[in-house]
């Protein structure tokens, strides 16, 4: 039975993600922002020093806002780079030792198209998921050749409460109704229509299989055919 750990996991993508590997018959830790937050380097390493050997690490914990670059505070960027770049960086760097020593690990970083191509007003998000992007390109070569690898999937957007804030944002803004909004962004993706969080867990799933230890430093674009890695 493999220890997993997923970050961000209670709700949303994350929630999909403990759920199928649960399914799956996996031993699953789901960590919120109550049980560790992420950005901090004594909890992280507190709360994973308590776990036990972690054979698959899912760095899905994020945070997004937006606003036009003249417009986004220092806060705003500094938040965005914290939870979903450093986040990741300090959870990876706490389990990545154990996996080397066993020679055997699966890390896969929750990121999103904002990884791979800009957009207007999400300067910061932009940057922290390119980040993040980069932070598991340099972790797979750093593993490459060994048991362990290092992956992530870029959804377009997925129905969670990230979305829908976005989609409310645009509504207040534009005077558009929400399922007007709602339509707006899911055109943004030629699949013309938002991912269920399921989807991405598939896709987390994939790159966590034993049998997927050719498949490191790769991203899984899930968007229709929008964005090219």
């Amino acid at each position: 039975m493999r220890l997993v750990v997923v970050t961000g996991g209670t709700r949303g993508i994350g929630a999909a993600i403990a759920k199928r590997f649960t399914d799956l018959g996996d031993r699953v830790v789901a960590l919120g922002r109550a049980d560790c937050d992420v950005t901090d380097e004594a909890a992280v390493a507190e709360v994973f020093g308590s776990l036990g050997e972690v054979n698959v690490l899912v760095n899905n914990a994020g945070m997004a806002s937006s606003a036009p670059l003249a417009k986004t505070t220092v806060d705003d960027w500094r938040s965005q780079l914290d939870v979903n770049a450093t986040g990741a960086f300090l959870c990876t760097r706490t389990v990545l030792p154990g996996m080397r020593e066993r020679n055997s690990g699966r890390i896969v970083t929750v990121a999103s198209t904002a990884g791979l191509a800009g957009q207007k007003y999400t300067s910061a998000y932009t940057a922290s998921k390119h980040a993040a992007v980069g932070l598991m390109r340099a972790v797979a070569a750093e593993v490459a050749g060994t048991g362990v690898t290092s992956n992530a999937v870029c959804p377009t957007f997925v129905r969670t409460d990230m979305t829908t804030t976005t989609v409310r944002r645009i509504a207040a803004t534009t005077g558009r109704s929400e399922e007007d909004s709602e339509r707006i962004v899911a055109g943004m993706s030629p699949l013309g229509r938002l991912l269920e969080p399921e989807e991405v867990a598939y896709a987390v799933m994939f790159l966590a299989a034993p049998e997927a230890a050719a498949i490191n430093g790769q991203t899984i674009v899930l968007d229709g055919g929008g964005v090219q890695a």
